[in-house]
């Protein structure tokens, strides 16, 4: 009887210590194959019982099924069943890590240590642009990261975009590529229409005539699809989708005569000031999964329109102060739980460490149902990037409700 009593002795310290090693931030990086065989090990260690406890990153409420951007709650009854997704799933089987990292306007000089702390923290999804003119610090960062073995090139998910004066179906190839080549990869895992909206070609990313107004091109968002078509056919990128599309923009996509890809993603602004639910709904209906910028409505961004007008910062704002204290957390961590809540990766940008560390620390709690009706209550329709030069262009994707 000691020996046995010894043998569960045993076993139960190396279920101690297997429930301390996997928290959130060992696990980021693991895909969910390798975090379902983790948690199975957790599991066996406990004669095949059900996980209450342990996993800040994975052991959080049933883990979702995602189905071309719908989810699907599972009852099942299963060691895994009460894991918590951290990618969602798009419609090309692709996985889009559900907390990334934004990179407007990272400052050149810092951009590259912060996207090397931030992978060694545990971020896989970084979001970048060739509008943000820092891809190729960027990309100094990622490969010094593969160099040292830190992390492997497909444990990575790299989103980039396409700007709005490369929109020309024979321009969208070489935009694509001088992206790749400043971030040192062959392949994107996902590549971004940046807006709908198509400018003058040229050296100016935003050509503007005499009177301030942006000069459009003439440019159709149904070519510049064919052309993005065409990268994944060539093998340049794995997915492509689009950012800032209203509902009229989508269908003039899902509609156009030989269509090939159906849009993976859509990449909007959404935080409770601006919650999005009609956009949203419509995106995952058509198998559209929907990504969030400016969680925190950009209070330090330049054309940010909040703290400008009557409405307070998403930050300072007294309900989700109130929400964040009841959970012991910050207002950003509040913010970023409230995608998360709804299934929606989101990108929060910071270049500072403790910021970095801190927006992680968002799986180790669940809001209320309660706590996310009054977030969605405070939806104020306000949007940060409202883009006044360009009100006038014909794909200009604000003036529709949706």
């Amino acid at each position: 009887m000691r020996r046995y009593a010894g043998m569960i002795q045993a076993a139960n310290r190396r279920l101690r210590t297997a429930q301390r090693i996997f928290d959130f931030q060992s696990m980021a990086h693991l895909t969910s194959e390798q975090c379902d065989r983790a948690l199975d090990g957790v599991a066996s260690l406990q004669g095949g019982r059900e996980v209450e406890g342990g996993s800040a990153g994975c052991n959080q409420g049933r883990r979702p099924a995602h189905i071309k951007g719908t989810l699907l709650n599972t009852s099942a009854r299963h060691p895994r069943a009460r894991t918590m997704n951290t990618y969602v799933e798009m419609n090309t089987k692709g996985r889009m890590p559900i907390l990334g990292l934004g990179t407007w306007q990272a400052p050149p000089g810092k951009v590259e240590e912060a996207i090397k702390h931030a992978i060694d923290l545990g971020y896989r999804h970084i979001d970048c642009a060739h509008l943000y003119r820092n891809e190729n610090e960027i990309g100094n960062a990622i490969q010094q990261k593969i160099k040292e073995g830190a992390v492997k090139r497909e444990d990575l998910f790299i989103v980039s975009k396409l700007w709005c004066t490369f929109h020309e179906k024979s321009q969208v190839k070489g935009a694509c590529q001088r992206t790749l080549a400043a971030l040192k990869l062959d392949y994107l895992d996902l590549y971004l229409i940046h807006f709908p909206m198509g400018f003058k070609s040229g050296d100016d990313l935003y050509p503007l005539d005499e009177h301030g107004k942006v000069i459009p091109s003439n440019t159709d968002i149904r070519d510049t699809w064919e052309g993005m078509e065409e990268l994944v056919d060539a093998g340049l990128v794995k997915a492509v989708g689009i950012s800032n599309f209203n509902c009229e923009q989508i269908e003039k996509i899902l509609n156009k005569s030989g269509l090939r890809y159906i849009p993976a993603n859509n990449q909007i602004e959404c935080h409770p000031y601006l919650t999005q639910e009609t956009l949203i709904k419509y995106c995952r209906s058509k198998g559209i999964t929907v990504c969030a910028h400016s969680p925190f409505g950009s209070p330090g961004n330049p054309v940010s329109t909040l703290g400008k007008t009557r409405y307070t910062s998403l930050i300072e704002d007294p309900t989700v102060k109130k929400i964040a204290d009841k959970y012991n957390k910050t207002s950003a961590q509040v913010l970023l739980r409230f995608h998360i809540e709804r299934n929606t990766p989101v990108i929060p940008k910071s270049d500072k460490p403790h910021r970095l560390k801190e927006n992680l620390q968002v799986f180790d709690f669940k809001l209320s149902d309660e706590d996310m009706k009054t977030l969605l209550s405070l939806n104020k329709n306000m949007r940060v990037y409202s883009m006044p030069p360009c009100a006038e262009h014909k794909e200009y994707p604000f003036h529709v409700d949706y």
